[in-house]
């Protein structure tokens, strides 16, 4: 069945690592046959919720920028991916915003069921992405009829193009191509 995915890139730098990483994900959903459409965060603008809480009943934002946009596009999505790089042990604040700006997806008849993240970071702890997946999740928790699929995390990484030869690329790229 071919499935609607739409990727949410949070990195800051323009082919970042995890830009690399929702980007290997996407070629392998592609592959599989889906339609994918990347939404790279780094050059939209996105104003902050000012928490009117008006979204509820229009399902629409009152703030008429990109996340407006893409959050209609979340709604008709049947797949969501978020590609973020882990900066104090959670999401970029790019995600975070992102993500608060989709209030209105709360109560709507949004298609979405199938969630996976992607996470990079400079640290290769154990510890290190349980607070990404946490922030994630509780967005997630939200949304009854969601859940997350997969995650894949790749450490060690920190300038630009330090993922290439990560083993989380070819995991990303297997996981896009079974959707």
């Amino acid at each position: 069945m071919n499935k609607k995915v739409l990727i949410i890139s949070s990195s800051p730098r323009k082919g970042g690592n995890s830009e690399t990483l929702a980007d290997e994900f996407a070629r392998g959903a592609v592959e599989a046959g889906n339609s994918v459409d990347k939404i790279c965060l780094y050059d939209k603008k996105i104003s902050f919720c000012i928490g009117c809480f008006a979204c509820l009943n229009t399902h629409r934002c009152v703030i008429h920028d990109d996340a407006d946009i893409i959050t209609q596009k979340m709604m008709v999505s049947d797949v969501l991916v978020f590609a973020t790089p882990v900066y104090y042990y959670s999401v970029s604040g790019q995600l975070k915003t992102m993500l608060d700006r989709a209030n209105p997806l709360y109560n709507a008849d949004y298609f979405f069921k199938e969630v996976y993240l992607l996470a990079t970071a400079a640290e290769d702890e154990s510890n290190t992405f349980e607070g990404t997946e946490k922030a994630v999740q509780g967005w997630i928790a939200c949304f009854e009829k969601a859940r997350l699929c997969e995650t894949i995390f790749a450490g060690g990484v920190n300038v630009v193009g330090e993922i290439v030869g990560h083993k989380a690329l070819l995991e990303a790229y297997e996981i896009g191509k079974r959707l």
